[in-house]
Formats: structure tokens, C-alpha cells, sequence
């Protein structure tokens, strides 16, 4: 066999292999974003109790933005009798925590030798008052603002979904660069896909890791169970083999602050990865079953964890459409449609206001720019082998 004969072996074995994992991927998104074009806003009546809340704010180094996030949450038109707020203050100046310790909350202050989101919520449960009774925990970021009624809202949400954990519309505090605009795409194609379009089939939507309420005796046990870093995977994939469903209130707003800076979005996208593939590993084992027993929330999820993350894909897509017609025009022909399929997908759940005059420049910037992070990161580390 020639090398020619093996160059086009290769060539349609790779073409073959990618374009499975696209088109799947692809035919998901597709689903769940015409899914949520029929779903319907939540009707959440008045409760007829008042939940007693506890809000848990991790604050890692978030000098510039925490003071604003415990004076939104203490500014609730909510009974304050009825709510608590923790702050675990880590690795934050002194002068940040004197002007926390003014404030109505309890304020914890670690010091861990490596922090993380985990470790800080662990803390505040290990640290809560025993005498102390809850019904609901809610997880705020320390850069979320949320409205006035946010409270109230939580607890006829709480009320009517009758479920353990409910979810919250993460909406942005600022859209003044590309990448802070790109991230606010990218969160809206995840309010559609993930959770509006879930929510319309009936399944489960996917958790976040702020602007999500728990059932406080299943947040206190569960919580304590989570090893890895990204919390939320975890609890999710507790809350689904459980068969708790997961509902979602598209109405309630927390507000948070996207990320400015390219290196900041690369490296939040990086770690989203990371997050998604080795939950997708440690809970790939839990497939069979759950296909065997109809449980389709796990089947989903698991499912889910293990498609192509988006920008991997966009990246195979662009590579692939751009490239082929220069080797076999033919083989190309079908990566163009699946990816106008995926355009369109894509256009079905962005929202039409954030469609602006800044789009296009967006979308073109910002692959160059990541690229070129991603470049730049190469040529360090391998500076850094070369030196050693």
C-alpha cells in the first residue's frame, strides 16, 4: 500500500469519526432548541407559607463586587426574619471583611492552602449554628445582584415546582467588551437548550452553579458528599440518580458579571471542559442502567456530558468546511449542510435583542484571539520544557 493510499485512508477514517460526533451533537441541539420554542412560562402562584432561606456566597478574591452582592440580597422586600446570608470571605483583604462585618450576615473567613467553591460551601455548613433551622439554601456567586422580590419569587417558585432544586435566569451585569457579549450568547444557548427545552419534554434542567435553590437537609448532606471542584456537576448528577427532577423558573433574573477579558472567557471555557468530561467519566458506568430502567433524566445527562463541548465543535466544523474542498470537494459537500443545520440551531436560541450591531465583529474576533491565546500558551510551555 502507497502512502497516498494510506494518506486517504486516514483522511476518511478522521472524516468519518468527527462528522458521527458532529452530527450527533448537532441533532441534540437541534431537538432541544425547536423543544423550546414551545415551552411555557412557569404561572407561579402566590405561596401560601413563607420559607426560612439561607444565602451561601462563596467570595474568593472578589473585593470589587462582593459588597454589592450582600447589599442586593439584604435589600429584600422578603421578611429578614426569615433569611440568613453567609458569606465565606477567602483570601479577601481585611478591609473588604471590616466593611462585610457592618452588615446583617455571618461572615466566615478560611484560609484554605488551595481555596475552591467546594471547600468554601463545605465550610459554611460545617459552621452553621446547630439551633439554626432551614428550608431552603440558595447558592449566590459573590459578583450576582439580584432584584428586590428575588427572594419572594424563590419561595412561590420553591412552592410550586414541589421539587428539591429549582433554577434561576442567569442574565449579565455588563456586555461592554466581545467576550463579556459572547458569553452572554453562549449563556442564553444554554438557558434554551439545556433548560427551556428540557423543561418542554419534561426532563430535567441543567443546573448552574449560582441562582439555584435546594431543598436545605438534602443541600446539607449532599453537599458534604462532593470532592471534585465543580460542585454543581456534582450535586447535578446526585440530584439525577436520585430522580429528583430539576425544574427551572425562566422569569426569575440573577444578574452576574460575564468575563471581560479573552484569556479570562478561554480559560472559564477550558475548565467548563474539563468539568464536562471527566463528570461524563465518573458517571458513564450509570448509562446502561438508567437506559434499561427508563430512567431518562440520567440517560439525558449523561448523554449531554458526553457530546462535543460547542467549541471544539465550531472549531472541527470551521476546520473541516475550510479545508476539504481543497483535498476532495465532494466530502465537504456534507459538512457544510450539518454545519447550516447547526447555524441554524444556534440562531433558533439565541435571543433576537442580543442580535446587535457588534455580532459579526464578535464572532470573528474573538476565534482569532482565542486562537491566538491558545498559541501563545503553547509556545510558554514549551519554552518552559526547553529551560528545564
Amino acid at each position: 500500500m502507497s502512502y497516498i493510499d494510506i494518506f486517504w485512508w486516514i483522511l476518511y477514517f478522521v472524516d468519518i469519526l468527527l462528522f458521527a460526533l458532529v452530527t450527533i451533537t448537532v441533532a441534540y441541539m437541534v431537538f432541544f432548541s425547536v423543544s423550546a420554542l414551545f415551552s411555557k412560562i412557569h404561572e407561579i402562584p402566590k405561596a401560601k407559607s413563607q420559607n426560612r432561606f439561607i444565602i451561601l456566597i462563596p467570595a474568593y478574591k472578589s473585593d470589587n463586587s462582593i459588597l454589592q452582592t450582600v447589599t442586593s440580597i439584604l435589600s429584600q422586600n422578603y421578611p429578614q426574619r426569615m433569611f440568613d446570608v453567609v458569606v465565606i470571605s477567602d483570601h479577601q483583604s481585611e478591609m473588604t471583611n471590616m466593611r462585610l462585618a457592618q452588615y446583617t450576615i455571618t461572615l466566615l473567613t478560611p484560609n484554605f492552602e488551595k481555596s475552591s467553591k467546594t471547600k468554601s460551601l463545605q465550610y459554611a455548613i460545617l459552621n452553621l449554628p446547630e439551633f439554626k433551622i432551614y428550608d431552603v439554601a440558595i447558592v449566590l456567586n459573590a459578583d450576582n445582584i439580584v432584584e428586590t422580590d428575588f427572594l419572594e419569587q424563590m419561595n412561590d417558585a420553591y412552592e410550586t415546582a414541589g421539587t428539591k432544586a429549582i433554577v434561576s435566569h442567569l442574565l449579565p451585569r455588563n456586555r461592554d467588551t466581545s467576550s463579556a457579549r459572547l458569553s452572554t450568547v453562549f449563556e442564553e444557548i444554554n438557558n434554551s437548550i439545556f433548560r427551556r427545552g428540557h423543561i418542554a419534554v419534561g426532563l430535567s434542567s441543567a443546573l448552574m452553579s449560582s441562582g439555584v435553590a435546594y431543598e436545605f437537609d438534602w443541600f446539607k448532606n449532599n453537599i458534604m458528599k462532593v470532592r471534585a471542584n465543580a460542585e454543581d456537576k456534582e450535586l447535578e448528577a446526585m440530584l439525577i440518580r436520585q430522580h429528583v427532577y430539576i425544574d427551572y423558573f425562566d422569569q426569575i433574573y440573577v444578574f452576574n458579571e460575564r468575563k471581560r477579558e479573552v484569556q479570562d472567557f478561554n480559560r472559564q471555557r477550558f475548565r467548563w471542559i474539563s468539568d464536562q468530561v471527566r463528570s461524563f467519566i465518573k458517571n458513564v458506568r450509570f448509562l446502561p442502567v438508567a437506559i434499561f430502567n427508563k430512567h431518562y433524566d440520567t440517560a439525558d445527562k449523561i448523554i449531554q456530558w458526553m457530546l462535543l463541548p460547542r467549541s471544539i465543535m465550531f472549531a472541527i466544523i470551521f476546520v473541516m468546511c475550510i479545508t476539504l474542498p481543497f483535498i476532495y470537494l465532494s466530502i465537504a459537500i456534507k459538512w457544510w449542510v450539518v454545519g447550516a443545520i447547526w447555524g441554524f440551531s444556534l440562531t433558533l436560541a439565541v435571543p433576537n435583542d442580543l442580535v446587535d450591531k457588534n455580532w459579526d465583529k464578535d464572532f470573528i474576533i474573538l476565534p482569532l484571539t482565542t486562537a491566538h491565546d491558545i498559541l501563545k500558551s503553547f509556545t510558554q510551555k514549551i519554552r518552559s520544557i526547553r529551560k528545564k
